[in-house]
C-alpha cells in the first residue's frame, strides 16, 4: 500500500413467492444466536463456595436461577447443586443478593436418588417448573427463572504451563512465530481479564454469566424483553409494565446493583444502550468460543503443538502486519491522528498494523464502481475488537442512532475516540477505506435511516468543523485512490447551523467498507 501523495479538495402469502424485506441487525443478531443456540454441554463445575472438599457436580444436576423484582428491590440468586466426593452425596443451596455471597446450606444424603430427590423438589419450589422439563422452561411471576449457559459455570481461567492455556506434557509446544508486538495484541484482545473488566464496565454479574458460558439462546431472550420493552414504550400509561419488563430483563440478563434499586428501562436511549451491550455479550462469547476451539485443536495433537498465541491469531483468519515506525503510511497515519485528535483523550499511538482479513477483499470488490473513498476512523470497545478481526465490522442495531441504523466513522480522531472503551488504558481504533460513493448530506438528526436514498451511496452528517479539506491527501490503495485527512478541523461556514459539530460519515451496507489499519493506542483520561 504505498502511498501516494496530491492535493484535494473537500469532496409468504397463497403458496407465491413474495420478495422478502431485509431483516435489521437486531432482527438478525437475534436470529443468529438463536440458530446457534444447540451448544454441547461440558462438564458442570462445582461452585467455589461449597465446602465439600475434591467434590464434584453429579451428572447434571446443577442450575442458576435468577429473580429480579424493581418494586420490591429485588435482585437475588440461588445456586442448587448435587455434589458428590467419594462414596458420599449432598445437596448445595447458595442463595442472596447478586454480587454477594449470600447464605448457603450444604444436606448429606445416604444414597444419590435422594439427593436428586431433594434437588428436584427445590427446583419446583423455587421455579414452579419439574426439572424435567426445563427444555420448556417457563418463567412464573415472582419465581425464580432458569439461567442457561454451556458447558462449565466456571469464570476462571484454566492456568497449565504455557501461557495459561492447558498443554500436555508431553506435547511439544513450538515456539511462538509472530513479533512481540504481535503477540501482545492477541493476547489482549483474548485476554479473560480484559473481557471480565468490560463485562464489570456494564454491572454485568460475570458469577451468573461466566466468560463464554452465557448461551446464545439466553442473550437471545434478552433482546426479545427488549423488543417487549419498545412495545410497551409506545403505549399510554404503561409505567407499571415497564417496571415489570425491566425485572424481566434484570431476571434474565443477571445484573449486578449492589444494594441499590434495578432501575427501571424506560426511555430509548437506555433501550439502546442494553442493546449494545447484548452485541458485546455475544462477541465476547464469539471470541471465546474461537478460543475453547484452538485449545480442543490442541488437545488433539500430539506433537509439534503450535504456540496457543499462534493458535489464537490462526482462527482469527486475518492477516496483521506490523507497520514499521519508519514507514510513510504509519507517518501518514500518524499526522492523521495527530491533527484530528482533542485535546481530551488525546490518544499515544503504540503500533499500527496492516489488516488483511481473509474474505474481505472479495466482498469489498464488489464496490469497484464506487469512488469517494475515504480512510476514516472506527472506534470500539477492546472487547469486542477479536469478533471485529473475525467477522469484519457489522450493521449494529443503532435503531436509536442519530443517523439511523448504518456503520458509522468519522474523518476526526476525536469524535471516534469517544466510543473507544480501553483495559487499562490500552485502547483500539480501526482505520476502514470506506466506499462513500454519492453523499447524501444531512444537518439535523435522522433516527429512521435505514439506507441511503435513492441515487445515493451513503449519509453524510456534516459537522460544523471539518479537517481542513485544503490539506487533505490521496494515497493509493491497490489501484484505488483513496483520500486521508491531514489537517486540523476547522470551521464549515456553510454548515454553521448543523445540528452536528463533527461530521459522521454512515454507510447502509457491510460490503461498502473494508478494514485497512488497527491502531494499538494508548489513552490517559
Amino acid at each position: 500500500m504505498a502511498p501516494k501523495r496530491r492535493a484535494a479538495s473537500a469532496a409468504k402469502a397463497g403458496g407465491k413467492k413474495v420478495k422478502e424485506e431485509p431483516k435489521d441487525a437486531f432482527t438478525s443478531a437475534k436470529e443468529a444466536l438463536l440458530a446457534a443456540g444447540q451448544q454441547a454441554k461440558g462438564k458442570r463445575k462445582m461452585d467455589e463456595h461449597c465446602s465439600v472438599s475434591s467434590g464434584e457436580v453429579y451428572e447434571d444436576y446443577d442450575c442458576m436461577l435468577n429473580q429480579t423484582n424493581i418494586g420490591h428491590n429485588n435482585n437475588k440468586f440461588y445456586v442448587i447443586q448435587v455434589i458428590q466426593a467419594n462414596n458420599s452425596y449432598y445437596t448445595w443451596n447458595r442463595w442472596g443478593r447478586v454480587g454477594e455471597m449470600g447464605q448457603n446450606k450444604l444436606t448429606p444424603f445416604a444414597k444419590p436418588d435422594l439427593a436428586v430427590k431433594d434437588f428436584e423438589k427445590k427446583f419446583k419450589d423455587k421455579t414452579k417448573n419439574s426439572w424435567g422439563e426445563r427444555a420448556n422452561f417457563v418463567s412464573h411471576p415472582g419465581k425464580y427463572t432458569l439461567i442457561e449457559v454451556d458447558g462449565e459455570q466456571d469464570a476462571e481461567v484454566k492456568v497449565d504451563t504455557v501461557d495459561g492455556r492447558a498443554a500436555k506434557v508431553s506435547q511439544n509446544v513450538l515456539p511462538c512465530t509472530l513479533d512481540g508486538a504481535t503477540q501482545k495484541l492477541i493476547k489482549l484482545i483474548f485476554s479473560n481479564d480484559m473481557f471480565k473488566e468490560a463485562m464489570e464496565c456494564m454491572n454485568l454479574d460475570i458469577k451468573k454469566m461466566p466468560l463464554g458460558k452465557l448461551s446464545k439462546v439466553q442473550i437471545a431472550k434478552g433482546f426479545d424483553v427488549l423488543e417487549e420493552i419498545e412495545a410497551a414504550m409506545n403505549q399510554k400509561g404503561g409505567k407499571g409494565r415497564l417496571e415489570e419488563l425491566s425485572s424481566k430483563f434484570f431476571t434474565t440478563i443477571p445484573h449486578n446493583f449492589g444494594r441499590n434499586r434495578p432501575p427501571t428501562i424506560n426511555t430509548k436511549e437506555i433501550v439502546e444502550q442494553k442493546k449494545e451491550m447484548l452485541m458485546v455479550l455475544a462477541d465476547i462469547e464469539l471470541a471465546q468460543t474461537l478460543k475453547s476451539e484452538t485449545e480442543k485443536a490442541q488437545e488433539e495433537m500430539i506433537e509439534k503443538v503450535p504456540h496457543p498465541i499462534d493458535q489464537d491469531y490462526i482462527s482469527l483468519k486475518c492477516k496483521l502486519s506490523l507497520l514499521a515506525k519508519s514507514t510513510e503510511m504509519y507517518k501518514i497515519i500518524e499526522k492523521y491522528t495527530m491533527a484530528t485528535a482533542g485535546d481530551y483523550r488525546k490518544p499515544k499511538i503504540v503500533n499500527v498494523w496492516e489488516v488483511d482479513r481473509e474474505t474481505e477483499g472479495g466482498r469489498f470488490s464488489e464496490n469497484d464502481s464506487l469512488e469517494n473513498r475515504r480512510l476514516l476512523w472506527h472506534g470500539t470497545n477492546i472487547a469486542v475488537v477479536a469478533a471485529i478481526l473475525k467477522s469484519g465490522l457489522r450493521i449494529m442495531p443503532h435503531s436509536g442512532g442519530r443517523v439511523g441504523s448504518g456503520i458509522y466513522f468519522a474523518s476526526e480522531n476525536s469524535k471516534s475516540i469517544g466510543y473507544v472503551r480501553p483495559s487499562k488504558n490500552t485502547g483500539v481504533m480501526f482505520l476502514s477505506e470506506v466506499a462513500l460513493g454519492k453523499e447524501f448530506t444531512i444537518t439535523k438528526d435522522d433516527h429512521t435511516l435505514k439506507k441511503a436514498p435513492a441515487g445515493y451511496d451513503s449519509v453524510v452528517a456534516r459537522g460544523s468543523v471539518e479537517p481542513d479539506p485544503s490539506k487533505d491527501i490521496v494515497i493509493t490503495i491497490e489501484g484505488k485512490e483513496v483520500t486521508v485527512p491531514q489537517g486540523k478541523a476547522i470551521k464549515q461556514p456553510q454548515y454553521a447551523k448543523s445540528s452536528f459539530c463533527q461530521s459522521e460519515y454512515l454507510i447502509y451496507k457491510e460490503s461498502q467498507c473494508r478494514l485497512r489499519y488497527l491502531l494499538e493506542i494508548e489513552i490517559n483520561d
